[in-house]
This record gives structure tokens, sequence and C-alpha cells, in this order.
């Protein structure tokens, strides 16, 4: 890399490590870092079937699925190698493979897409993982799996000594174990040998069972809900609340991974950061009714790798990887996310501020399910820790977060002629485009009383600076039966002081999130 180019990544670093807030034009500029991953872990071929379905056959009360279309996909570690890639990352794919014709579709397919393959290594005894789905008008029928079953020893110690060339010069690693005997013995004696230390390596583990890779003392394990139950030896049922629970074995958790912070995904329910250090961070899903999709989790690993491995901060990589996560949920098949998908999810959410009358419509629907409205407001200028943490408190007090922002001249009159320093349609783009936020509106009344009487909210919620008796909207929350929550506020990282920072030149100091 040559001297210029250098100095503008490290200047980008530099500004990225103050990004709080999810915009447009974000996933370009993690793209243009370049950042060099590798993947090392168990490959698959994923192949989605589809056909109709006129008649069952007559050997067995089965139906008969007339296949009109085959498509495969990179699977499992190749999954996560794939969204890197269409992320703007430079990939480097380790792993094992057959000589068989899913071996040759899975490397063209990672070829065509700027994936290094030189270090997949292809043992001709070997079976390829393939996972075969068939479906007919959208539905899974069956899933038919051609496993390798552990590999062999000439296989595992080939990966083993190429391990070192595999993290000559990269970036961060991606560890994918999903228990087929790829990272077995001397691959993961290396990689223990190798990873412990580095501090010029970012290491994430992607593991069925994160705790047999707690010797690579990784900086983050993602777990699901069901391998996270198993690192604590519980059960997980329909009537547990996953989140209270893990958060609330946060320590045992890191313990077991021997990570710097666990993130624990939840499918439906999005996922749950673990630091630490500093506060429990949640990302909320927007999940589809009808799910036929595959490999969403390796998407929010690639996503949040790359983030990381850019220098955003980790609760805004960890909200970047729900939102990627949420664009491959709703695809069928095993996909990817991109860059330009990313790019357009994020701008979808300028101008999705909805007026007060259209948000008592859907306020009144919700109502209807039995849903708990939480309220909160305020200018929301320039996005910092303060502000998501506060809202990401807001969110877990209901079931629906509405954030209403003081409108431009609402601004003015509040702060002065130099603010806002973004308009509304930044500030509301910006708010909307966090998961945990679910409708964003603007008031420019001197308080948002009347919003409040519209709408009448369960939660009034405001940050901890204030008492109910200071705020002249308690009286109108408490009329209709309402109650009025104050919340955590961190004093160092108000708007105003993040403001005067940038002005002085100082920058915004590092909090470690």
């Amino acid at each position: 890399m040559s001297r210029p180019q250098q100095h503008d990544n490290d200047a980008l670093r530099a500004s990225l490590r103050q990004q709080r807030g999810l915009t447009g034009w974000l996933p370009r500029q993690l793209a243009a870092m370049k950042p060099s991953i590798a993947v090392v872990g168990d490959l698959m071929l994923d192949g989605w079937w589809s056909g109709s379905i006129d008649r069952l056959c007559r050997e067995a009360p089965a139906p008969v699925v007339e296949i009109g279309q085959r498509r495969f996909a990179p699977g499992g570690a190749a999954n996560t190698a794939m969204n890197l890639a269409a992320l703007g990352a430079k990939v480097r794919l380790a792993g094992i493979t057959g000589c068989d014709d899913a071996a040759a579709e899975l490397l063209g397919q990672l070829r065509d897409a700027g994936v290094d393959t030189t270090y997949v290594q292809q043992i001709p005894a070997a079976v390829t993982t393939t996972k075969i789905r068939i479906c007919s008008n959208g539905q899974v029928l069956v899933r038919m799996d051609d496993v390798q079953h552990g590999s062999s020893a000439e296989a595992l110690d080939l990966l083993a000594l190429s391990i070192p060339e595999v993290l000559l010069d990269q970036q961060a690693v991606v560890v994918c174990d999903y228990g087929a005997g790829t990272l077995n013995g001397p691959v993961r004696s290396r990689l223990v040998d190798l990873l412990p230390g580095r501090s010029d390596v970012l290491v994430v583990v992607d593991a069925h069972r994160p705790q047999v890779w707690a010797g690579v003392k990784p900086d983050l394990a993602t777990p699901n809900a069901m391998e996270a139950a198993d690192m604590l030896g519980l059960k997980f049922d329909a009537e547990t609340n996953r989140t209270a629970v893990v958060a609330g074995h946060r320590q045992e958790l890191l313990d077991a991974a021997g990570a710097d912070a666990v993130v624990v995904t939840l499918d439906r329910e999005g996922a749950v950061l673990l630091p630490r250090s500093g506060d429990v961070h949640r990302t909320w899903a927007r999940p589809v009714q009808e799910k036929q999709a595959s490999g969403a989790g390796d998407t929010f690993v690639a996503a949040l790798t790359l983030a990381l491995a850019t220098s955003l901060p980790l609760t805004t990589s960890v909200d970047l990887a729900q939102a990627a996560a949420d664009i491959a949920v709703h695809r069928p098949g095993t996909s990817v996310c991109s860059t330009d998908d990313l790019c357009r999810h994020l701008e979808g959410f300028v101008d999705t501020a909805v007026d007060a009358d259209e948000l008592a419509t859907h306020i009144r629907r919700h109502r209807e399910e039995g849903h708990r409205i939480v309220l909160t407001n305020g200018c929301f200028d320039v996005l910092h820790r303060g502000h998501t943490r506060y809202l990401n408190q807001a969110k877990q007090l209901g079931d629906v977060l509405v954030v209403a922002l003081n409108s431009d001249e609402s601004v003015r009159r509040l702060k002065g002629p130099g603010r806002p320093i973004n308009n509304i349609t930044d500030r509301a783009a910006v708010i909307a485009a966090l998961s945990c936020v679910d409708y964003v509106t603007v008031f420019d009344t001197p308080t948002p009383i009347p919003l409040i009487q519209k709408i009448r909210p369960e939660i009034y919620a405001k940050g901890g600076d204030y008492t109910p008796e200071m705020l002249a909207e308690t009286a109108a929350v408490e009329d209709y039966g309402g109650r009025v929550a104050i919340l955590d506020y961190v004093a160092d990282q108000s708007t105003t002081a993040v403001v005067e920072r940038i002005r002085n030149g100082n920058g915004e100091p590092n909090s470690g999130d």
C-alpha cells in the first residue's frame, strides 16, 4: 500500500471510530478500506431445487416434485467468505473439499466472487458437503445432506500446515466451526498456537461450540441462542426470556468463550451484545412471516467482522450486522448482502418519518395486537454513544418505540442559530435506521405534549438529567394513566460536548464501544 493511500485509510479509520449511526454512505466507506480477512472453516454447497407437485408417487403417499430449477450457492464458511467479498473485503479462504462436481461448483462461484481459494485443500477421497433443499410453492419439503463425517488425517495436516500463510498480512480472521470436523486436531492446535496475543489481527469465532475455541482468545464470539444455552448448561423453551438470561450470564459466557465480547444471535428477536466492560446492547430484527432463507447468520458475522476490521465501534458494528442480516433473511435461499444492498437499505430510511395522524393509526393497530408503546423525544443532532444506549434502554421498556424529533426550527429555538448540525431529514434517517426504533415523527411545538395526548403512550421516557417533577410532560402522561420513566444519562456524551470537541479539533474520545 502506498503512503498516500495508507494516510487516507488512517484518516478514514479515525473518522469511523466516532461513527454511531447507520447512514447510506457508510457501507461504501467500509468497502473503500478493503480489509484483508481470512476465513477458516467448514465449507459446503447449498442447493435449492424447486418444482411443481401434481401427483403422489405410486410407491408411497409421497408427493412427486418435478424439478424446474436448480440453484446452488456456497454455504457455511464459504457463505461467510462470499458475504465478506460482496461487502468489499479481500478474502482468503481455507478449508477442505473433495474433488467432485460439488467442489467444482463451489470453488467456481467463490473465485467468480473474487475470493482467494488458494488454501482450500481438495482431497480426492473426500466428499464435498452438500445440502440440497427440495421446494415447491415457496415451501421447503425436504433437505438432503451429503456429508463428509470428519476429515482424514492427511487433509487436516495439509490444512494445518497452511495456516501460517493463511494468516499472513490479514487484518482479521473468522473461524467458522460448525462441527463438520474441518477444524479438529492439528488445525485447531495451530490456530491456538498462532492467534493469542496477536494485537494486529481481529479474531472472530463463529462456532457450534465456542467454548472449545477459548484458547485462541478471540476478540468476539458469536453463538446463537441454542449454542449459548449449551455453554451455560441450560435449556431454553418457548417461555424463556432469552435476552434476560444471556445478559444475566454475561460473565459466564465471556469466560467460557475466552472472548473480549460475545454476541448472542436470537434469530427473529435480533441479537444481544455482551462486552466485558460497558453496557449490554440489543438489536431488533425485522423478520419475515414466511421464512425460506438460510445463512443470514453468516451474513451477520461477515458484516460484523468487516465493520470491526475497519475500526467501526462495536455497538455500531452490531447494528450494521443486524441490518445486513435483515436483508439476507428477506431473500429466498442462501444469499449474500452486498455493499450496494446495504446502502439501498439504509438510504431507504430517508423520508420515513410519519406525521402525527399516520402515527396514531399505526399505534391503534399495535394496541389491538397488545403492544405497549414507548415514546421519547429530543433533538438527536449528532448521534453519540449516550443516545444509542438511551434509545436501546427505552425500547426495552415496551414493545414499540416511537422517537419524536424536534424540527429544525425547534432545535434553533432551543440550541441557538448554529444548530442543528444535521437537518431533520438526515436526523430522522439515522434514528430510523437503528433497529430499536420503530417509528420516527417530527414535532414543532414547544413540548411534545400535543403528541403525547394524541397517541397516549403507556411509557414516556426521558434521559436521566431530568426528574419527573422537572418535566412539563409528566402531568399530561399521568392524566391518562401513563408512566414517566427516567433512563441513564451519560453526562460527558452530550451533543453539546461532542460538537464543542469537533469545533475545537479535539475529536471524540474513544469510549471503548
